[in-house]
């Protein structure tokens, strides 16, 4: 994927390399560059520079890298987005419960890095999970809202996945503050028995068990219990924050939505997240809210459109990232 993309930069961008840490990377954008996202689809590009004006999100440290996540998103939602008519026939191919894409709502119906903030709302606000702040948080890298075909509203919260070989572990476990003997990982018995072993909840203070406990359907606890360790250490834990903003979202008096599903998007040949993915399906009991797909439908989808810049669209897509 790396040759691919250094091929692809060396023949519609520059062949200059970009430097990280001192050291020359073919495939980073030159410092002169990468403020101007040359890799981001021309047509949807100052859409996206609005977007962020409006909801003050961060460009990714590694934005100016080829392999780029954030840009890779942004290059698979944006432009279907900004066809909210023709949108539904595209996104249905992988949510078949979309009607309408829901315009009245977020940013004409989509977020980039979306998290609960209360737009106009009080300062310094942490979501319904507790753990937002300047520097983190749990939020997905896209959301979409819309109407099935019953008229309900309801929002999809989407992960994007690259080239990445797993997803974000648990920083908890990690940290420099836990304390041995106060704070354990070894036993979920323990930690579903007494939830300030867990150093999220009684250092942190987020709201991760507490939905856990108020919700017992959405993680069973049967299914928990399957694995003698906490099961959200390692590349679950991603899966597992992001499932818990959708519960949170669902059950709030603060948001219109009927229903909040979660999905992550990876390119067709990584293989290397599906362990995960499949090992958080029966965590949670193969439930619908959780779904995991490619890019590849909505590409061909986007190729059979009446639309011609969804058809150039696809095209310049499959040339960068599909091959």
């Amino acid at each position: 994927m790396y040759n691919h993309l250094i091929t692809w930069k060396h023949r519609h961008i520059t062949d200059k390399p970009g430097y990280y840490a001192g050291h020359a990377y073919d495939a980073v954008l030159p410092d002169e560059l990468k403020g101007q996202l040359p890799h981001l689809y021309k047509p949807i590009r100052q859409r996206f520079l609005d977007h962020q004006r409006m909801f003050h999100f961060k460009t990714h440290k590694f934005a100016g890298h080829m392999a780029s996540s954030q840009v890779a998103c942004a290059n698979l939602f944006l432009p279907i987005m900004a066809q909210p008519t023709a949108a539904p026939t595209i996104l249905q191919t992988v949510k078949p419960d979309l009607e309408s894409i829901a315009t009245d709502q977020l940013d004409s119906g989509f977020r980039v890095e979306f998290w609960d903030e209360i737009r106009n709302g009080i300062p310094d606000q942490k979501g319904l999970l507790g753990d937002h702040n300047r520097s983190t948080g749990t939020d997905a890298d896209f959301a979409i809202a819309y109407r099935n075909h019953q008229g309900e509203l309801n929002l999809w919260l989407i992960e994007h996945k690259f080239t990445e070989q797993e997803f974000t572990t648990c920083g908890g476990a990690k940290s420099k503050g836990r304390q041995a003997g106060k704070h354990s990982c070894d036993s979920i018995a323990d930690i579903l028995s007494n939830t300030d072993l867990c150093y999220y909840h009684s250092v942190c203070r987020y709201e991760y068990w507490n939905i856990i406990t108020k919700y017992p359907t959405e993680f069973p606890r049967s299914n928990l219990m399957r694995t003698r360790g906490c099961p959200f250490i390692g590349g679950l834990n991603q899966l597992w924050r992001n499932q818990l903003l959708a519960i949170a979202i669902e059950n709030s008096n603060v948001w219109p939505y009927k229903r909040v599903f979660f999905s992550v998007v990876h390119h067709p040949k990584n293989h290397a997240l599906q362990e995960s993915m499949d090992a958080f399906t029966q965590l949670i009991g193969n439930k619908d809210r959780f779904f995991s797909f490619t890019p590849e439908p909505l590409i061909e989808q986007a190729k059979q459109a009446e639309e011609s810049a969804l058809q150039e669209w696809a095209d310049w897509y499959s040339d960068l990232y599909l091959f």
